[in-house]
């Protein structure tokens, strides 16, 4: 707390201002007894919201992050690919899960920090709960997302896997999925907002419902797996050029099932970029 108190005097003068970012996805990563103290023994300074001007920074990238994200993208993709060598029919999810995140490593990532994802009968319940024993079946959708870091920066996008031949309803449903996804990157670019895309990709897996339980239909991507903005209606940030973002359509099934489909993507001037090479409608089938 000495080096740090000692460093903000050195830039803010008696009388300056202190600037603390504070808005949404903020935390303050001390205890409270210590930002007192910081307070006390900065005396003659104020601390004041940064009004958002740090995660405006943030959510514009450079091209050197821009690449190594993409990078991190390359990395997954090589891992998805490899997929078949470890899940099949009678293969525990808590040991896929396991497996992919060495696959990850072994492809070149830093950490996994971040895998999420879920399978069942024609699609999945929650793609948020952790892994189970139970075995994958055939007929079974498993999905994989992951949030692996290489060279200090995430990717994030999923992709599903059938197990044998899936069924008709789950074929039109991931279609519908890679349609919604190519929609929202056909109109994404600078000056559009995030609340425009949310609305491209709601009209066709919800039928302009307005949102399905999968929630927001993406968000910004950087430093941290989740940053500013959000894919929901509500969200009127203007997209700017160098802007990472992720493309996270969702879409409801029968018996409460869902299927979620997600990509990078970064937003250029005249249009959008993929960062994840986009994946076609038919699912990939893992051997039943």
């Amino acid at each position: 707390m000495s080096l740090l108190a000692e460093t903000l005097c050195e830039v803010a003068p008696r009388g300056g201002r202190i600037a603390v970012p504070g808005g949404g996805g903020t935390h303050l990563r001390m205890p409270l007894q210590d930002w007192q103290r910081l307070q006390v023994v900065t005396t003659g300074r104020t601390f004041v919201d940064d009004a958002d001007l740090m995660a405006a920074q943030r959510m514009v990238k450079s091209e050197a992050e821009i690449a190594r994200i993409a990078s991190a993208c390359r990395v997954a993709e090589r891992a998805f690919s490899r997929v078949p060598e470890i899940a099949s029919a009678g293969i525990a999810l808590r040991d896929v899960f396991r497996r992919f995140q060495m696959l990850c490593l072994d492809e070149g990532a830093d950490w996994v920090p971040y895998l999420a994802g879920g399978a069942g009968p024609g699609g999945v319940r929650d793609v948020i709960s952790p892994a189970t024993d139970d075995p994958l079946q055939a007929g079974d959708v498993l999905m994989l997302d992951t949030g692996l870091m290489h060279d200090g920066y995430f990717c994030d996008f999923d992709r599903n896997f059938s197990i044998g031949p899936p069924s008709p309803a789950t074929i039109s449903a991931h279609a519908r999925l890679i349609e919604a996804t190519r929609a929202a990157f056909d109109v994404a670019r600078a000056g559009c907002t995030a609340a425009d895309l949310f609305k491209v990709m709601d009209d066709i897996v919800t039928d302009g419902q307005g949102g399905s339980d999968a929630g927001r239909l993406g968000h910004g991507l950087g430093l941290q797996l989740t940053e500013p903005p959000s894919l929901i209606a509500q969200d009127h940030t203007v997209l700017r050029a160098g802007m990472v973002l992720t493309l996270e359509p969702g879409i409801d099934l029968d018996d409460g099932r869902i299927l979620v489909h997600e990509e990078n993507i970064v937003i250029r001037e005249d249009g959008a970029q993929w960062l994840s090479t986009p994946a076609g409608p038919e699912m990939t089938v893992l051997r039943p």
